[in-house]
């Protein structure tokens, strides 16, 4: 379906994680969510990976939800994480290359983090961490699940704050591409590249920036975009001449499946 009508029909939600990265939930238990909300198009949007996808395509069959094959890619532009979200990929050779390096290295990245918690006297072990990946690719909130449990933080949240969010004592980089690795990936795969969240980049002269670069489109809203911001970008994405998406950037209980803040 053109991004065009899914803005005019609403009930959407283009960001959505499940536990084949970061989020808490199955693939099919997301899709089961999304039904339940009364949305009509979805996109599973997981971190560096498409491992999701295929099961949220099946679940989808028995429900009235159209499910997009998307994924989000972690690049590095200047210092600053900028993630850009695939709509309609497809499984190309190259995709799945750069892909498996990239969960490669999560895996590595995990233990380097464990690692940096016991340094700090947080006795935690890679076991303990397992108990919340359910046997996917372990993550920063299965990391902090486990930190919570041990009773060394009060929750997920300040786990991030002290310790896990960028520049923080048990942060660990992840293998990132540039943004227009990021891009030319996407198109290569068949599909369209949106530049995320563009708020959380904290630098909107560097989103111009970015946007000069080939992207298809921007996400407008998101949930930790305010109305104001929504209007902004949504300004740029006419300015550039970009399609407009957004979505819920939906991990866990926090978050909620199909709010955003959209307003055509």
């Amino acid at each position: 379906m053109e991004f065009k009508k899914i803005l005019e029909k609403g009930c959407f939600d283009l960001h959505l994680h499940t536990t084949a990265s970061d989020g808490s939930y199955s693939s099919s238990e997301v899709v089961k969510m999304a039904a339940q909300k009364g949305l009509v198009t979805i996109a599973i949007t997981d971190h560096d990976t498409i491992d999701g996808i295929q099961e949220a395509l099946q679940t989808a069959r028995t429900l009235n939800v159209t499910v997009i094959q998307g994924i989000e890619l972690s690049t590095n532009y200047k210092g600053k994480n900028i993630d850009i979200l695939g709509y309609h990929i497809h499984e190309s050779k190259e995709l799945l290359g750069v892909l498996q390096k990239m969960k490669e290295h999560r895996h590595n990245r995990a233990q380097l983090i464990v690692n940096k918690f016991c340094k700090l006297g947080m006795r935690i072990t890679s076991n303990d961490v397992q108990k919340y990946s359910n046997g996917e690719v372990i993550g920063r909130p299965h990391i902090a699940k486990a930190v919570v449990a041990k009773g060394y933080a009060k929750n997920i949240q300040e786990v991030f704050d002290l310790y896990l969010g960028d520049g923080k004592p048990c942060a660990v980089d992840k293998m990132v591409l540039s943004p227009n690795e990021g891009i030319n990936l996407i198109h290569n795969a068949g599909g369209i590249a949106v530049l995320a969240h563009p708020l959380l980049i904290q630098d909107d002269a560097l989103v111009k920036e970015l946007l000069r670069l080939p992207f298809d489109g921007i996400e407008v809203w998101h949930r930790k975009h305010g109305k104001e911001d929504g209007i902004r970008y949504k300004n740029l994405a006419k300015k550039y001449n970009l399609l407009m998406t957004g979505g819920s950037d939906f991990h866990n209980e926090e978050h909620t499946i199909g709010e955003f803040g959209f307003e055509l």
